[in-house]
C-alpha cells in the first residue's frame, strides 16, 4: 500500500468515485443522520424496539453488504420506499469545498459516481460541495438493480454499462472492501480512509488497495497540481 500518489493520470481514462464519507469528509458525520432514519424505519416496519432496530440494522449491513439488501431478502420491502425515507436528511454540514471542485477540473478523464445510495442523494451531497458539474454520471444502487457494492456483479454491470476498460480506470472508495473486485478487474484503486470500523474491513491484504488517503482533495491535487 502507498500512500503517496506516485499515479500519472493520463494513464486513467475513467475515475468511478464513491460518494459518502469519500467526496466528503467522514467528520461531517452524514451516516449518523442516515442510520437514525434506518432505525425508525425499521421500529416501523418490525414493531421493535429501537435497540433491536440498531442491531438489526447492523446485522443486515454485515450480511448483505447494505441494510436496504437485508430489508429487501428477509421482509420484501419496497427499495424506493427505504431510500427516500433514509436519505431524507440535513446534508448542510457538508461544506462546499472549491478546492475539490478545482482538483477534478484538473483530473484528466472521466468521472463517474458510483455509490450504494441513490441518486437523489448523491445529486444532494455534490450540489453542497459545488462538483455536481465534474461528473459525466451517477451510477446509483438502482442501477445496479439494488444489488450493492463489493458484489461483482455490480462492478461488472457499470463497465458495461459505461463502456469502462478496468485497465485504464481508477476507484476511490472509503470501504477498502469495495476496492477488491476493482482490483481484480485490473482497476487501480485507492482507500480513502476513516474513523469507521467497516472502513478497513479488507485492508489487511494489501494487494488491492493500491493508495491510501485520509483526505481526498489533497490527494488529487497531488496527482493533477495546479500549474
Amino acid at each position: 500500500m502507498n500512500e503517496n500518489t506516485g499515479l500519472p493520470p493520463h494513464q486513467v481514462e475513467t475515475w468511478l468515485f464513491d460518494l459518502d464519507n469519500t467526496l466528503y469528509p467522514a467528520s461531517c458525520n452524514l451516516f449518523d443522520q442516515i442510520h437514525v432514519r434506518m432505525a425508525a424505519f425499521i421500529v416501523e416496519l418490525l414493531g421493535v424496539d429501537l435497540e433491536q432496530a440498531k442491531a438489526i440494522r447492523r446485522k443486515y449491513f454485515l450480511e448483505h453488504g447494505t441494510t436496504l439488501s437485508g430489508l429487501m431478502v428477509n421482509h420484501g420491502i419496497p427499495p424506493d420506499r427505504f431510500l427516500s425515507y433514509v436519505h431524507d436528511i440535513d446534508v448542510t454540514p457538508v461544506q462546499p469545498n472549491p478546492a475539490l471542485d478545482a482538483a477534478l477540473a484538473r483530473l484528466p478523464g472521466r468521472k463517474i459516481i458510483f455509490t450504494n445510495a441513490d441518486t437523489r442523494h448523491a445529486e444532494n451531497v455534490m450540489a453542497r460541495l459545488g462538483v455536481a458539474h465534474r461528473f459525466e454520471a451517477i451510477f446509483d444502487i438502482a442501477d445496479a438493480d439494488y444489488l450493492p457494492k463489493p458484489n461483482p456483479v455490480v462492478y461488472d454491470r457499470i463497465l458495461a454499462d459505461h463502456g469502462i476498460d478496468p485497465a485504464r480506470a481508477a476507484m476511490l472508495d472509503d470501504m477498502a472492501a469495495n476496492l477488491q473486485p476493482a482490483a481484480a478487474l485490473g482497476m487501480t484503486t485507492i482507500w480513502v480512509r476513516t474513523h469507521y470500523d467497516w472502513s478497513a474491513g479488507a485492508a489487511g491484504d494489501s494487494d488491492h488497495v493500491h493508495h491510501i488517503t485520509d483526505d481526498v482533495t489533497a490527494w488529487l491535487e497531488g496527482v493533477a497540481p495546479a500549474a
